[in-house]
């Protein structure tokens, strides 16, 4: 059988130390370059066109074409005035630990191997990280929106009882409850689930963006009286719209009250138990049954790296593990270790993303992460600070976190419009990128700072660049 290794290793070990110097360029001159450029015809043509390759061009040919049609026009969130959605900005060592787990191809579904234990400390570090007890288990998956999918499976299990898997939930009307602004995955995981979106309960907030713990209380009765049965509370550590942190704490003593299994999604909020000064704002957490939250956010690691963590490892393991002959595990030899993964998630085959997530803890350590946590929100308090200085701009809500949420006030009839078309400018100039939403009814622009190399200067060009801009659009109200 032809092997793929290459006749020459010296080639390809030429073309693998150009690659990383290439790389290694293109993060120490990172400012140089817009932060995004939109794919011209010809590049997306060069690769929506080309047709199933019969006979290779080998990787040196597949390396020009990367560097021509590729690597010119990706998305941008390792640029500093990336500031679109939540994107995290990636790191060096990071990056040099995906090559590592590539050279290995370990696969991490199971089995008896160094890899496995690599991501049962991560899954120890993280439980440390969030208060929860050093026997808590748990998975990395893509991101939050898996581990939040694994969080449902989790309680369905929990309160539906070992049947549910073979049955399904017919004998048992489950119903959950999560704020009004929850993330679309969690809406999506009661889909996935089999318990339907309309099972769970959206609550509504407070002035300060919060779950309503009166109205939960009052929701969870009122299921109760009708016959159904309450089963889980999602708790929110970040907001995606506003940076918004649901009172943990609170949500914690009503899900124990009531016997209700309570999750908290922090993708992104929960690393504010880094930082000595934001730790209050998620007090809470370290109550919770588990925790979803991805390390290729705010903790700089690169896509993809989400991660969940369970306080009862009995009940994560019950929800997935499986009996299978080719699956057996055993006392001694490769497949010994159990329980493997693969009993923890819905997936069999898996890479090596701890490796990334060790390496970078390794390098950084937990104190130096929390400064990044800081300086983001610093970052952005100074962003809110020049919003509300600038006659031409209003700022939507208090900044709370690291998300800051304004608008450019025009006497436009469209303002809506303008606001979105700015952001469209901003982007095509390549200047920075924030995204919009919704606040109020009103469309906002959106500056979520999360990249580690982002600084006052940064988000000062944001604005002056929509001061610019705005100019097309003529007069302000």
């Amino acid at each position: 059988m032809p092997s793929l290794d290459p006749d020459d290793w010296s080639d390809m070990r030429a073309l693998g130390h150009r690659m990383i110097d290439d790389l290694f360029d293109r993060l120490a001159a990172i400012r140089e370059r817009p932060v995004w450029r939109p794919i011209p015809p010809e590049a997306r043509a060069a690769i929506r066109d080309e047709g199933l390759p019969v006979h290779g061009a080998g990787p040196q040919a597949a390396y020009r074409d990367f560097t021509r049609s590729v690597l010119p026009y990706e998305l941008g969130n390792t640029h500093p005035r990336f500031m679109g959605w939540v994107h995290g900005g990636g790191n060096a060592v990071g990056m040099l630990a995906e090559l590592l787990a590539a050279g290995l191809n370990a696969n991490l579904g199971g089995r008896d191997h160094a890899p496995i234990e690599v991501e049962r400390q991560v899954i120890r570090w993280s439980a440390e990280i969030l208060g929860l007890p050093p026997d808590s288990a748990g998975l990395l998956v893509t991101g939050s929106s898996m581990a939040n999918l694994v969080a449902v499976l989790t309680a369905r299990h929990r309160a539906a009882g070992p049947g549910v898997r073979e049955h399904g939930v017919g004998g048992h009307p489950l119903v959950g409850y999560a704020s009004e602004a929850v993330h679309g995955c969690v809406p999506r995981a009661f889909d996935i689930a089999g318990l339907g979106t309309a099972a769970l309960r959206r609550i509504g907030t407070d002035a300060d963006g919060r779950l309503d713990p009166h109205a939960l209380r009052a929701a969870i009765a009122a299921d109760r009286a009708a016959g159904l049965q309450p089963f889980l509370v999602v708790g929110t550590a970040g907001g995606v719209d506003t940076g918004a942190t649901d009172d943990l704490a609170g949500l914690a003593e009503i899900a124990a009250g009531a016997g209700l299994w309570f999750h908290v999604d922090g993708a992104f909020g929960a690393f504010a138990r880094l930082s000595p000064s934001l730790r209050p704002l998620v007090r809470g957490i370290e109550r919770a049954d588990s925790v979803a939250l991805d390390f290729h956010k705010w903790a700089q690691v690169p896509y993809d790296a989400g991660c969940f963590v369970v306080r009862d490892p009995g009940c994560q393991l019950g929800a997935f593990r499986q009996n299978l002959a080719y699956l057996t595990g055993v006392d001694r030899g490769v497949g010994g270790n159990t329980p493997w993964p693969a009993d923890l998630g819905p997936d069999l085959s898996r890479g090596f993303r701890a490796l990334k997530v060790w390496m970078t803890l390794k390098s950084f350590g937990t104190e130096r992460l929390g400064e990044v946590v800081d300086e983001c929100c610093a970052i952005a308090r100074h962003l809110g600070a020049l919003v509300e200085a600038d006659e031409r701009f209003e700022l939507m809500v208090p900044v709370r976190l690291n998300i800051v949420c304004f608008r450019l006030r025009t006497s436009h009839p469209d303002p809506d419009w303008v606001n979105g078309e700015l952001v469209k400018d901003l982007h095509e100039a390549g200047i920075a990128v924030p995204s919009t939403t919704m606040i109020g009814g009103r469309r906002a622009i959106r500056a979520a700072i999360v990249n580690h190399r982002t600084t006052r200067a940064d988000v000062e060009a944001l604005l002056g660049g929509l001061r610019h801009l705005s100019a097309a659009y003529h007069q302000f109200g």
